[in-house]
């Protein structure tokens, strides 16, 4: 477990794919009930550890997830995460393809099914479908695939996922959106980058940064093609097959 960032109300963790954020019907091991446990063996903790789920990740996607240690902590990022504004959500995607437009701004209407468990693209004022937006711009492309940066302005079921595929472009092992072919590993080649929002309580604003998985396509592109960058230039781009 790769620890990002904490302090007396937050803790942030590297989430690995294929971990669960909170307990489901599959009954596996959440990373949710690890961080209890990591909280009270550190911090020697009697009895309940109290840590909030403020968001989440889907299984087969990694990246920086972010909790509460404090009720008071957990209240106002709550608030934060239905207020987009006022938290910046950044993701890296491997997807199929190029996009027509190297970057772009993607509004559709999104409906859930429960049953599916995914979302499709709706026509405006269609039943409960709820307005999706997110902005994309391309790092770099090859002869199959490109890598995407995504900023997440709403917070949709599959959003992501769903959009890149409307366009076209779907994540590298995403069978349920399009996909050719899986991943070895059961995950997508989407990563939650980097989170920036206000402290809760210090009123600091907070960077966390989540580097790519070992081992996973995203570390040897940066590997193989010697990516120089900063928190959001890139001074050098390559082609990637």
């Amino acid at each position: 477990m790769q620890i990002l960032y904490e302090d007396n109300h937050l803790i942030a963790v590297n989430k690995a794919p294929g971990e669960i954020v909170q307990g489901d019907k599959t009954g596996d091991k959440p990373l949710s009930d690890t961080l209890k446990e990591y909280i009270k063996r550190k911090y020697n903790k009697p009895g309940e550890v109290f840590l909030g789920v403020p968001h989440r990740l889907d299984r087969p996607t990694s990246g920086v997830v972010l909790f509460a240690r404090t009720s008071k902590a957990l209240v106002r990022l709550n608030e934060m995460f239905k207020n987009h504004d006022a938290m910046r959500k950044t993701y890296w995607a491997i997807v199929q393809g190029a996009p027509k437009q190297p970057e772009a701004r993607l509004e559709n209407y999104l409906v859930r099914n429960e049953q599916q468990n995914k979302s499709y693209i709706a026509k405006p004022g269609a039943k409960d479908a709820k307005l999706a937006v997110l902005t994309y711009r391309t790092l770099t492309r090859g002869d199959h695939y490109s890598l995407l940066e995504v900023e997440l302005l709403t917070g949709r079921h599959h959003q992501i996922r769903c959009q890149l595929a409307a366009i076209g472009c779907p994540i590298k092992g995403d069978l349920k959106y399009g996909a050719k072919r899986s991943n070895p590993d059961g995950s997508i080649s989407l990563h939650a980058r980097q989170i920036t929002f206000v402290h809760p309580v210090r009123k600091e604003q907070v960077t966390i940064t989540a580097p790519v998985p070992d081992g996973s396509l995203f570390a040897q592109l940066l590997s193989d093609n010697e990516y120089t960058y900063s928190k959001y230039e890139y001074h050098e781009t390559h082609s990637f097959r």
